[in-house]
């Protein structure tokens, strides 16, 4: 068997993720001849067939699927060497993966952004936005450095940095302004508008409203809080949202909001990262300026409420 190739290793890894020579090859950022070649090149050094080839879909093998978990651990410990040597400096540079749950990315990104970019010049930040399952299984495959999501997310192969909480509003329609706040009970009742499932803020909002055994009478979906914001808007129902969602989602919708009284419904965000990853003094910076970021948005935006959050 000839010496396998980090590269032919990277694009067995692509093709396997996507299950398409097209898809594939756009992700490596390369030909599909050009991919298939280094493929069929890998297969024919191994002595064997690593994916059933169809006109439409690509998939392992039985042999594959093993192959593709020990390629994923090569990879993941070589990307590691890197970060290891980064380690040993002070500075943050280089490259930076990170991933953010859809109800904190559109809001809080851009101010974490400038704000990394320019604190630490020569950052390559990449983001990967998605929900909180997705983020954790890039992060213990390696494809994520870090990620900003929802805690606790209980995984014992994850440090846990919390940042800061924000409580959740209710988003009416315009007409409904000045109305009694409706209590848990009272939302039982009427037609709830929420993230579609895999989102984490669908389950917080059904916790609160102590919903996950019993659903409410009439309850629909929506792939985005702007959708869910624009639906109440026209009447359908009403919805809850973060409170840092609030100046993006409500400017352009006729909505009132309405804030709960106590026990109010809240989350923490914060960052997690592989407890071994080497790079974790230099996310405790990152950290760092994500909590800045989300404390300079609450300050700009007037919110009340806790700042802040503690804990590993």
């Amino acid at each position: 068997m000839r010496n396998l190739t980090l590269r032919q290793l990277r694009y067995f890894d692509a093709l396997a993720r996507h299950g398409h020579f097209g898809r594939a090859a756009d992700a490596c950022a390369i030909s599909q001849p050009a991919l298939s070649l280094q493929i069929k090149e890998l297969e024919e050094s191994l002595g064997t067939t690593l994916f059933e080839r169809s006109a439409r879909q690509v998939r392992l093998t039985g042999l594959g699927e093993d192959f593709a978990l020990r390629v994923r651990e090569i990879l993941r410990a070589v990307d590691e060497l890197g970060d290891l040597a980064r380690a040993f400096t002070d500075r943050l540079a280089g490259r930076l993966r990170i991933g953010v749950i859809p109800t904190v990315a559109p809001y809080l990104l851009p101010a974490i952004i400038g704000n990394l970019a320019r604190q630490h010049d020569g950052l390559d930040i990449h983001v990967r936005e998605t929900v909180t399952p997705k983020l954790l299984q890039e992060l213990a495959e390696g494809r994520l450095d870090t990620a900003i999501v929802a805690l606790p997310v209980s995984e014992p192969a994850l440090t846990e940095a919390a940042l800061f909480a924000e409580e959740f509003v209710l988003v009416r329609p315009a007409e409904d302004e000045g109305k009694p706040v409706p209590d848990r009970e009272a939302l039982r009742e009427m037609r709830l508008l929420l993230l579609e499932e895999g989102h984490c803020f669908r389950d917080q909002a059904l916790s609160f409203c102590n919903l996950q055994a019993a659903p409410p009478r009439e309850m629909l979906d929506g792939s985005s809080l702007s959708t869910l914001v624009q639906m109440v808007g026209a009447g359908i129902g009403v919805t809850l949202i973060p409170e840092m969602a609030l100046p993006v989602e409500t400017r352009s919708a006729a909505v009132s909001i309405a804030r709960f009284g106590h026990p109010r419904p809240s989350r923490t965000i914060g960052m997690v990262w592989r407890r071994t990853s080497p790079l974790a003094r230099q996310l405790l910076q990152v950290a760092e300026v994500v909590r800045q970021s989300a404390e300079a948005l609450r300050r700009q935006q007037g919110a009340p409420g806790p700042a802040s959050a503690t804990g590993t």
